[in-house]
């Protein structure tokens, strides 16, 4: 039992894990007031604003940040991480989501052309990857979620 007060008591997890949690929250209530609908899945769901992964890597390079300084291997590791995450979230898997959008377009396209029906068999996500405005809201979001928890919990 001792490693579950380990993990529930690590900070650089507790504080990373919220961050993706509130970044989640924060996405799913707004594509409701954008949509008009409510999404559950968006609490999970890739893509879309903020950034729930470069929340997550951005408050963890903090939270590194803080208790180790900016000097420290382990801000170096974790800013390196967060680099390569948010540039991943709007460079390859951006441009997934939108090859996705013309792929349904043109098995729509093929559907009516051929008067029959696609397999369902396979369904492509188009909420993948994120815009620059969206990691830069889920990465501040994270920073100041590590910087909050950190001076008032840890």
């Amino acid at each position: 039992m001792n490693w579950f007060i380990q993990i529930i008591t690590n900070p650089y997890l507790v504080i990373a894990v919220s961050s993706w949690g509130l970044a989640q929250v924060a996405k799913t209530i707004i594509y409701w007031v954008v949509n008009k609908k409510l999404d559950i899945w968006r609490l999970f769901g890739d893509g879309g604003m903020p950034s729930g992964h470069s929340a997550t890597v951005a408050s963890l390079a903090a939270t590194c940040a803080y208790f180790h300084g900016f000097g420290s291997f382990e801000f170096a590791v974790g800013a390196i991480l967060a680099i390569i995450v948010c540039h991943d979230a709007s460079g390859v898997r951006l441009e997934t989501g939108k090859q996705t959008l013309v792929i349904k377009e043109i098995a729509d396209l093929i559907e009516k052309i051929a008067d029959q029906k696609i397999s369902d068999e396979v369904k492509l996500k188009e909420f993948v990857g994120h815009t620059s405005l969206q990691v830069a809201v889920g990465a501040t979001l994270g920073i100041i979620n590590s910087v909050l928890l950190c001076n008032l919990v840890f």
